[in-house]
């Protein structure tokens, strides 16, 4: 009765995260999953490091890289392949799926000696269409969550044994990843999981149960340090558990597994990934219906019925954040042009910060930060742009350059205009109130619209229900069981919901009572039709630069009173230049007297530092304020804030040389700004978490038949 135990240990660290971060996980977790093997020679099993933390690695902690090395000479441990910069695979184009499986597969073969045939997969996001480029990437087996074998039809006792699928006769060998030990290790008693081991020892003889989680978790999450490494030292006595039990349980990697056991037969999985990423895949009254109806299922003892129960695909996380959308599709967008260059070193360049801008982690949102962790959303862009620079500095062939592109960009069936220059690439839609959605900046590697439009997520209610009953513990609070955990103790406030996409030079005509407050909560009405609404548009394209002209017919309402009033917004780049320059226009028919607003939303990574400054120019006086702070000014000439952690290879300690954003009006306006903050949920319970601010630039004027009303706003980079 001797039963096969696969366990499988996948370490990540994001493109993009703090140095800090990476230090910590592997002082906490890796190394002492490490020093746990030595200790135990006995334990074989599987590792799976992507390629961000072997790049840190190497470059900081070689000694970890040599240990490893020791380990696999040893024979203890295998190393899985896997997409270098772990990118949810379904998500890139096959050419890039398959470079990047390529890239890790030779970095191995390279550093290490081996020939990895298995894979681990992103977040476990499955498709169908999925065994042809892993086939053709040289992968023969990868293991998935129970939950898509489960919805398939299959049920635990299934689940010991590989089966094979196959696309277009492209066959891969799939395991299924066991959810009772994915819970259990570490956080059930060692003699319980040794226990159901036995038992299915004595089900399935000659079997596997496979276990593939995160190494995080065994000392980087809260509370796992103590219960893994510390007093409990749950890791060694689970692993001493296992020697003991070498005549029944053997500890083997998962590639011998592969090789020996022949499959238990064909199956075709459905689109899916781990059951918690699935349920956040849902719009917020999903999550929330979903939780209720397997609650209920559960204590009806209805497993026959949930196991048939699923949440969303990881693309609903494409359908729900507009951001994500743009910055994925920017990504294809990116990777078509690059995969026209010709091969040699700049294309491989072009591809490695392409491949680096596709790690998933901006791409979804869960437990952990996802799409609201800005500095992964900023290194994500940053490499884009590198990667788009390389690809249109060829097709130039000179140092500067402008050219307008049109286009689908963002995928939803609505044209989009890129004015591109070798400095700058604005990205406008003009179905969508003619607004500026993407700008980035070539020199500083940055997107200035990398900002979040304030949601509800599903995990809302539970902060709600749990403030509205009492039940809200602060940090220096101790646990109870019904307790909700927030860092202060009115975060619950802070739930606004935006009822239009947070972009750029959005145009408003707000009624005369409109209150910054009001504008601030997302809870005031337009006297006019343009924010989110069509506009037409003209390209000019000369010697000089590039001149888009967008222009709406809409309708303003006084009282009852339709009025028809036209916007125009003149745009003007020009190559070899880091200015920006907009030139409002409106044309009314009949007399009226308006309240006129243009919206920026600026993503200033760093905002809420300490570092960070928001420069007020009020006549000859500066007022300082930081980004972060709500407030409203009057006779504002223009305003200036500074990009904290963007320093172009200058000195960090020297702030006032960090790149700066100017805007200079012609024509004095009012200015409203405050941040926008995500109220997310972790594991240290809900906060604020700051992804940008708004500035809203407002003019009261009076419109004449005849005598159009105009204003010019500049944007100055650098």
């Amino acid at each position: 009765m001797t039963l096969n135990l696969s366990l499988v240990i996948h370490n990540h660290q994001p493109v993009g995260n703090f140095d800090f971060v990476f230090a910590r996980a592997t002082e906490r977790a890796y190394d002492p999953i490490l020093s746990l093997l030595e200790r135990h020679p006995a334990i074989r099993l599987s590792l799976h490091y992507t390629g961000p933390l072997w790049d840190w690695l190497l470059a900081y902690r070689p000694d970890h890289v040599d240990r490893v090395r020791a380990l696999v000479e040893r024979g203890q441990v295998e190393l899985l392949t896997g997409a270098y910069y772990e990118p949810i695979l379904v998500s890139i184009p096959d050419g890039d799926k398959i470079g990047q499986i390529r890239r890790m597969t030779d970095f191995l073969r390279r550093t290490f000696g081996v020939e990895p045939t298995g894979m681990w997969l992103a977040e476990r996001v499955w498709e169908p269409h999925l065994p042809k480029p892993l086939a053709e990437a040289g992968v023969r087996y990868t293991l998935l969550d129970d939950t898509p074998f489960k919805m398939a039809g299959l049920t635990d006792d299934d689940l010991f044994g590989p089966y094979v699928t196959e696309e277009q006769g492209y066959t891969v060998t799939l395991f299924g990843n066991v959810m009772y030990l994915r819970y259990a290790i570490p956080w059930h008693p060692v003699e319980e999981v040794m226990d159901w081991l036995r038992t299915q020892a004595a089900a399935h003889p000659g079997g596997v149960a496979v276990m593939g989680d995160d190494g995080e978790k065994f000392g980087l999450w809260p509370g796992t340090w103590d219960l893994c490494w510390g007093p409990e030292a749950w890791m060694d006595r689970f692993f001493a558990a296992l020697e003991a039990s070498a005549d029944w349980l053997q500890t083997r990697p998962l590639g011998e597994i592969a090789a020996e056991l022949p499959p238990l037969g064909r199956v075709y999985l459905p689109g899916a990934s781990y059951e918690e990423m699935m349920r956040w895949a849902l719009l917020p009254q999903d999550f929330a219906a979903l939780r209720r109806i397997r609650r209920e299922l559960r204590e009806a003892g209805r497993a026959d019925v949930l196991r048939f129960l699923r949440g969303g695909l990881w693309r609903g996380f494409i359908a729900r954040y507009d951001e994500v959308n743009q910055m994925h599709k920017k990504g294809l967008w990116v990777s078509r042009k690059i995969h026209a260059l010709p091969e040699g070193k700049e294309k491989a360049r072009a591809l490695d910060h392409l491949w680096a801008a596709q790690c998933n982690c901006g791409y979804w949102h869960g437990l952990f930060g996802g799409i609201y962790l800005f500095h992964i959303r900023a290194a994500n862009y940053a490499n884009l742009i590198a990667a788009e620079v390389i690809a249109d500095a060829t097709r130039a062939g000179r140092d500067s350059w402008a050219w307008a592109e049109r286009g689908d960009l963002d995928a939803d069936g609505r044209e989009e205009i890129i004015l591109n220059t070798d400095r700058q690439v604005l990205t406008f839609k003009p179905s969508y109130g003619g607004a500026l959605v993407e700008w980035d900046w070539r020199p500083g590697g940055y997107n200035l619209t990398n900002t979040m439009t304030r949601r509800r997520e599903g995990y809302h209610e539970e902060l709600l229900r749990a403030a509205e009953e009492g039940r809200l513990i602060l940090p220096d609070q101790p646990d109870r069981p019904d307790g909700v955990r927030v860092k202060e103790p009115d975060v619950h406030t802070r739930l606004f919901r935006d009822w239009y996409r947070r972009m750029s030079f959005l145009d408003h005509f707000l009624h005369p009572d409109t209150t910054l407050d009001a504008f601030y909560r997302a809870q005031y009405g337009e006297q006019g039709d343009f924010v989110n609404q069509p506009y037409g548009a003209q390209v000019k394209e000369d010697v000089a630069g590039l001149t888009l002209i967008l222009t709406r017919d809409g309708t303003i309402w006084v009282g009852d009173q339709p009025l028809p009033v036209r916007v125009e917004k003149r745009v003007v780049v020009t190559p070899g230049n880091d200015l920006l320059t907009v030139h409002y226009r409106l044309t009314g028919s009949a007399r009226c007297i308006l309240r006129f607003g243009v919206e920026m939303n600026w993503g200033i990574l760093g905002g809420g530092s300490e570092r960070a400054s928001l420069r007020i120019l009020r006549g000859r006086e500066k007022v300082v304020h930081r980004p972060t702070d709500t407030g409203e000014i009057w006779d504002v000439a223009g305003f200036v804030f500074n990009l904290p952690y963007l320093a172009l290879g200058r000195p960090q300690s020297e702030a006032e040389r960090h790149p700066e954003v100017a805007l200079t009006l012609s024509a004095p306006a009012v200015l409203w700004r405050f941040p926008l903050e995500a109220v997310s949920n972790s594991e240290a319970g809900y906060e604020r978490v700051y992804q940008g601010t708004c500035t809203l630039v407002w003019w009261d004027l009076a419109l004449e038949p005849g005598w159009p009303w105009e204003v010019t706003l500049q944007v100055a980079l650098g």
